[in-house]
């Protein structure tokens, strides 16, 4: 059997490029704490992400914990379904109530058109995804947050370097929370950010991430220990080096995909919304009733050929027993997501993902 394709891939520089920075880390003898290489990393990603403040978290789920927390988020927050359940985790964490509301179906996002009538005396903010990196309709959701004084905290932990006409998505709402994850576009292994629109902001964040530490003898807040380390930090600064070329071999398996899959009767690749950057982080299709096959079997016949997609994102959120129970989580009322959820999967894509084998997972479907 041929060697296993995974859906997505960490990009590993080569490890002789590691090592200087591996060096100088001995050599500092700093492993964490803001140490040089931190940063570093701030700055960089600020200056290529086009973003004023950053701060850096050991993983993605601790950043959202902690956004909530920096706007002192309490009662209810509006969110969606169709994500990765850190996105509700974060709230309960928090001891906040999340309530659901149905996806737009071209977007997969957060339908501006259901947050509305989801709104109640509790509501004090609204939870959106980029889902895919593909963003959200930040222009409506903004337009309900200012008419009911709600705060909005983007979960855009798909969305590195993605940009609207305006410039960075990450600049939308009153946080944006990056990952990255190993499976994500750009990875430190684990790791994460809070991208804030203040330097105020961006401190009171930074005192929270520290178990709320202002100097050696001062805590002004109940923080948490969400540091990122040097091995993370110098590992983003060396992705940084690469990640213009990985992002353009993203689109090339992109574009390949689409080429091969675009004639297939029951396949449909999602269009890309019109930004002025995408990133490629996943290529979805949706299997439609006109597909000879179910999408659970397409599934298995790719994992018997040992091509590892992955049904992102099913079951839903509101389909595990922390949240099924919610009024919001009922299916009649996320009919749209439920839809999705059955049918969408997410084919293999990162950047050493060879031509050959993009044909061949091509040539699997098509054979069906």
């Amino acid at each position: 059997m041929s060697e296993p394709i995974y859906v997505t891939q960490p990009f590993l520089p080569p490890l002789r490029e590691l090592q200087p920075y591996l060096e100088q880390i001995w050599k500092n003898r700093q492993l964490t704490n803001a140490g040089p290489f931190h940063e570093q990393l701030e700055q960089a990603l600020c200056n290529y992400l086009g973003v004023d403040h950053i701060s850096l978290f050991a993983n993605g789920t601790l950043a959202l914990v902690t956004a909530l927390q920096a706007l002192r988020i309490a009662g209810e927050v509006i969110t969606t379904s169709y994500s990765f359940v850190a996105t509700a985790h974060s709230l309960l964490w928090n001891g906040i109530q999340p309530v659901f509301v149905d996806i737009d179906p071209e977007s997969l996002n957060l339908d501006p058109a259901k947050i509305e009538e989801a709104i109640t005396p509790q509501t004090s903010a609204i939870l959106p995804v980029h889902v895919y990196g593909r963003p959200c309709d930040t222009a409506k959701i903004q337009q309900i947050a200012d008419i009911y004084g709600l705060k909005v905290i983007y979960d855009a932990a798909h969305c590195f370097a993605v940009q609207d006409q305006g410039g960075s998505v990450l600049r939308h709402g009153d946080l944006s929370i990056l990952s990255f994850h190993a499976t994500k576009v750009f990875t430190t292994f684990e790791g994460g950010a809070i991208v804030s629109p203040d330097a105020k902001t961006k401190q009171r964040i930074d005192f929270l991430k520290n178990f709320g530490f202002a100097d050696e003898v001062t805590v002004v807040a109940p923080g948490i220990n969400g540091k990122m380390n040097e091995f993370q930090a110098a590992l983003g600064l060396l992705q940084l080096k690469y990640i213009d070329d990985a992002l353009k071999q993203r689109a090339e398996i992109d574009c390949r995909y689409r080429a091969a899959l675009s004639s297939l009767t029951g396949i449909r690749c999602l269009s890309l919304p019109e930004s002025k950057r995408h990133n490629y982080s996943y290529f979805p299709i949706m299997v439609e009733p006109e597909y000879p096959i179910g999408r659970d079997a397409l599934y298995d016949r790719l994992k018997n050929s040992n091509i590892f997609a992955r049904r992102y994102f099913y079951p839903l959120i509101t389909d595990f027993p922390m949240y099924r129970g919610r009024p919001s989580a009922r299916p009649e009322r996320l009919p749209v997501a439920m839809a999705i959820a059955g049918k969408i999967l997410c084919l293999p894509i990162y950047p050493e993902l060879t031509e050959p084998q993009v044909a061949r997972i091509a040539e699997i479907i098509a054979d069906v």
